[in-house]
């Protein structure tokens, strides 16, 4: 259930509250909007529990929440909840992009590429360490060695990193060099690794799974809530059904969708829902025209020589076109326009 606190709430009346709530057998999850204050309690619920705490001093109304997850739901807080990474800020009117390799390579390889998705106007690098691949023979990743150079990239370029954390064993690690820790599809019901990431007090990029629904997916994001951490970004990358003729089918109907269900920002990753780069900005364009708060993008100096999903990576040119693209779809629909493009970088 979900307790709303009266307008002008004092800070002990809510204490107060949750004290009671815990006593009753509820853990609590308090949750401050811009204008009220109310309490996530998970527990099991009884009618006259609800009148009890409805009767206490600050509380507004006691609100039963019917969805099997509670804490993100939409019933909890009206407003789409922000999530500030730095100086960029995650599901307010700006489309947030995150762009950088599929895998980090080496210095030379990530440092281009952080450069000129910087100068295109990318708001984060994204850059996998560890790497999930299907064969045990595919390149894995760096593992530490990549996290340093994440770290260098964001020392040279200011751009926060996002990086996808694969073990339980690797969140601390992973922590220290990363501003926002992934989930991957794969690992998206690996309920301890939820856990653990949630206790790290980063944000999460949750990724839906290869074929979860979406109350799956928002169960997922509960286990992070659950842990006291509401720094949750979701991430829609394709699910997988009986059409083959790109690597995954990108559900768009999940953006307005989980915008109806759950206060959680909402981006989309274009490149792994398709596997092909000629497909990344005509629905990278939908994905904001259907109301996305950001967009992930995979670019590549010379994706023919990636070590992981060269063929739907983009060039820093292409990726330079596509940032020019969005900002016309942004304004289309009432979103803030990405930061211009310099002149320099659109000659390319």
């Amino acid at each position: 259930m979900i307790v709303v606190m009266r307008r002008g709430a004092t800070p002990q009346e809510v204490r107060q509250v949750e004290k009671r709530l815990r006593e009753l057998g509820f853990a609590t999850h308090p949750i401050v909007g811009v204008e009220l204050t109310v309490i996530g309690a998970v527990g099991s619920r009884r009618d006259e529990v609800m009148e009890q705490v409805a009767n206490l001093p600050g509380v507004e109304r006691v609100v039963p929440v019917l969805r099997p997850y509670k804490l993100v739901a939409r019933e909890v807080k009206e407003e789409t909840t922000t999530i500030r990474v730095g100086d960029v800020v995650i599901g307010g009117p700006e489309v947030v992009v995150i762009a950088g390799p599929c895998a980090v390579e080496s210095e030379v390889q990530l440092l281009t590429t952080a450069k000129a998705v910087k100068e295109a106007g990318a708001h984060l690098l994204r850059g996998g360490a560890f790497k999930p691949r299907t064969s045990p023979y595919s390149f894995q990743g760096l593992g530490l060695e990549g996290l340093k150079l994440l770290a260098q990239a964001r020392e040279v370029t200011g751009l926060p990193v996002v990086t996808e954390v694969l073990d339980t064993r690797d969140v601390e690690l992973v922590a220290r060099y990363a501003d926002v820790l992934q989930v991957g599809a794969r690992n998206m019901q690996n309920f301890r690794l939820l856990q653990e990431v949630g206790q790290s007090g980063k944000p999460v990029l949750l990724k839906r799974g290869l074929a979860a629904t979406v109350e799956e997916w928002l169960l997922a994001a509960e286990y992070i809530a659950a842990t006291g951490n509401q720094q949750i970004i979701l991430c829609e990358r394709g699910i997988r059904t009986y059409e083959n003729s790109l690597r995954n089918t990108l559900d768009i109907s999940a953006v307005p969708l989980v915008k109806e269900l759950s206060h959680l920002p909402i981006i989309v990753d274009p490149s792994h829902a398709t596997g092909n780069q000629r497909m990344v900005l005509p629905l990278a364009r939908a994905a904001v025209a259907a109301g996305a708060d950001g967009l992930m993008i995979e670019v590549h100096p010379d994706p023919a020589r990636a070590l992981s999903d060269g063929p739907q990576s983009l060039t820093p040119a292409q990726f330079s076109r596509l940032m020019g693209e969005l900002r016309r779809v942004a304004l289309a629909v009432g979103r803030h326009s990405l930061p211009q493009v310099s002149l320099s970088c659109q000659a390319r």
